[in-house]
C-alpha cells in the first residue's frame, strides 16, 4: 500500500506525517511507499518549516531533506491512499479528480474526525508538538487499520 499525505503547502503537516509514517514503516519492515505533497504550489521546492523539522528531530525523525511539491492527479494517481490533513485538503483532492474511495482525512483515524490544524500559524513549539501528537496518533491508527499492525507507544 502506497500512502500520500497532503496538506496545503507541504511544509508543515504533510512532511511531518510523511516522516512519522516512514519511521514506523522502516521500524516495522513494511514494504510501502510514503510521500507527501501540498494542494497549493506556493512552496514548491522548499524544505519543511523549521518548527516541523525541530519537532521531528525531538522524536528522532529527520525530515530536513524533504522538498515541497504540489499534488498532481497525473503524478500521484498510483497512490492507494491519499490522506488529507483537513476538510479543505479533502475537497481539493476530490476536485482534482482523485477517486473518493482513495481519499481519507487523517482525523478519521482515532481523532474524532478532527482537522489537523496548520502549525505554521502558531509559530511556537507547543503548536508543533500538539500537531505532532495528532499526526502520530492518526498514523498509528491508520497503520492498524490498513496493515493490521498495532504500534505500541514507547
Amino acid at each position: 500500500m502506497d500512502i500520500l499525505f497532503v496538506c496545503l503547502g507541504n511544509i508543515c503537516r504533510s512532511p511531518l506525517a510523511e516522516g512519522i509514517a516512514r519511521h514506523y514503516a522502516d521500524k516495522l519492515g513494511l514494504n510501502t511507499k510514503v510521500d507527501s505533497a501540498g494542494t497549493s504550489g506556493w512552496h514548491n521546492g522548499e524544505s519543511p518549516c523549521e518548527g516541523s523539522i525541530k519537532v521531528a528531530r525531538v522524536h528522532n525523525i529527520d525530515i530536513s531533506h524533504l522538498k515541497s511539491r504540489k499534488v498532481s492527479i497525473y503524478a500521484d494517481i498510483g497512490f492507494d491512499l491519499l490522506v488529507g490533513m483537513d476538510r479543505a485538503n479533502i475537497a481539493d483532492l476530490l476536485d482534482l479528480g482523485f477517486e473518493k474511495h482513495k481519499v481519507r482525512k487523517l482525523g478519521e483515524f482515532g481523532l474524532k474526525n478532527a482537522d489537523v490544524p496548520d502549525p505554521y500559524h502558531y509559530r511556537n513549539s507547543d503548536g508543533f508538538q500538539s500537531v505532532y501528537k495528532m499526526l502520530d496518533t492518526g498514523i498509528r491508527n491508520l497503520f492498524q487499520e490498513y496493515f493490521e499492525i498495532k504500534i505500541n507507544y514507547d
